[in-house]
């Protein structure tokens, strides 16, 4: 791939392109995750010289993605111009994660979404992209102990928005 075999990254871009594009949605994109995922590749393509021979490929791209999704939710902030309440298009959710009842799944998102971005990002992370701690590290470009205590103040405000119930309260 770094010897500039475009067949070889369009492997590769073809198999995390997916989880690309529900990162870029989840983590503010909205509309426009397409376009984030675009420019994300154009921009892992290019630093492919920086990429560390041996590590994972997906966290480093992850982290590429959140990094773009980021710029442009400030962009779109700074323009006035940003997007509402955006819902997560059902084909994007991972099918072997299906919630039985939708309405308590878009009460999750919507609270997901309420978070403050560094919290968001790292539930995202963590539970909506199921990447572990060191992965969710490398993607957000934190150290692992910061992974560790934002997603426990996240788990926290989503806990005091939610109601749980028994069940629900033993997987949170």
């Amino acid at each position: 791939m770094r010897s500039g075999d475009l067949d070889a990254y369009a492997e590769l871009v073809d198999r995390h392109a997916p989880v690309a594009l529900r990162t870029a949605v989840l983590l503010g994109a909205g509309a426009d995750a397409e376009d984030v995922v675009q420019e994300a590749l154009v921009k892992a393509y290019r630093s492919l010289g920086r990429y560390r021979d041996g590590a994972p490929f997906r966290p480093w791209l992850l982290r590429i993605v959140a990094n773009e999704a980021r710029n442009h939710h400030r962009s779109a902030v700074r323009r006035g111009a940003r997007e509402q309440g955006v819902p997560l298009p059902p084909e994007l959710l991972d099918p072997g994660e299906q919630v039985a009842d939708r309405q308590r799944k878009e009460q999750l998102l919507a609270a997901v979404g309420r978070l403050p971005e560094r919290l968001r990002a790292v539930v995202v992370c963590r539970y909506l992209l199921e990447l572990d701690e060191a992965e969710t590290a490398t993607a957000l470009g934190v150290p692992r102990g910061t992974v560790k205590s934002r997603l426990n103040r996240g788990l926290s405000r989503l806990r005091e928005q939610l109601p749980t119930t028994e069940w629900e309260a033993d997987r949170v």
